[in-house]
């Protein structure tokens, strides 16, 4: 059995996605914990004992943690491919992981400068630039991925539910909580309105309890 530690609303839901759609694919059942961040719960010696790293995601396969979300689907795929969640075609596959790895090393860390600004900078005037300039670029980051979800036919990748698609609806609930309006990015935000209706989907954000629109006008 896998046990996957999640916590609500973080890039976490990228996996327990995957494992929703291998579930549905498979039949193949997992575990969850939430590791509530915003507790502190991912210092704690016990979850450290797993991951050093105090992160998620954190997937246990037979009592062995695998961390690291790259890793963490690259290992779900390659386990169940019948579920679909990355391209077999070998050019399909890479330019799948192209779009992954910009999301997970490019749009995630200019997120966490926006909303963890004090980790870059000591001082409120160098933070609060640090965080001026990173949400302009997440931004741009977003708009690319509307460009993207124009062409989804549902999804990024074509019919098939993908970690990618997961992504991109993650980025968009982090863009509300930034305080940009998801109706400004109408096509981005129809995209992940169909996705959250797809059962693997919906039922990762019942588990997790989160809501997809995040946005408060202020």
């Amino acid at each position: 059995m896998m046990k996957l530690y999640y916590g609500p609303g973080a890039c976490s839901f990228v996996p327990h996605v995957g494992l929703e759609a291998i579930k549905a694919a498979t039949g193949e059942d997992f575990e969850t914990q939430a590791v509530k961040l915003h507790k502190g719960e991912q210092r704690s010696p016990e979850y450290l004992a797993l991951n050093p790293l105090g992160l998620v995601p954190l997937l246990v396969v037979d009592g062995k943690p695998l961390s690291q979300i790259l890793a963490i689907c690259t290992y779900l795929d390659g386990r169940y491919p019948q579920a679909g969640l990355l391209p077999v075609d070998p050019w399909q596959r890479a330019q799948a992981m192209s779009t992954f790895a910009w999301m997970n090393n490019t749009v995630h860390p200019t997120f966490t400068h926006i909303f963890r600004s004090q980790k870059f900078a000591d001082g409120e005037a160098a933070q609060a630039e640090i965080k001026r300039t990173a949400l302009g670029m997440f931004r741009g980051q977003l708009e690319r991925i509307q460009e993207m979800a124009g062409k989804a036919s549902p999804c990024l990748l074509g019919e098939k539910l993908s970690f990618i698609d997961a992504y991109a609806l993650v980025f968009l609930r982090w863009g509300g909580l930034a305080g940009i309006d998801p109706a400004t990015l109408p096509a981005y935000k129809a995209y992940v309105d169909r996705l959250a209706m797809m059962p693997p989907v919906a039922a990762a954000i019942a588990r997790e309890g989160i809501q997809l629109d995040t946005y408060q006008k202020k």
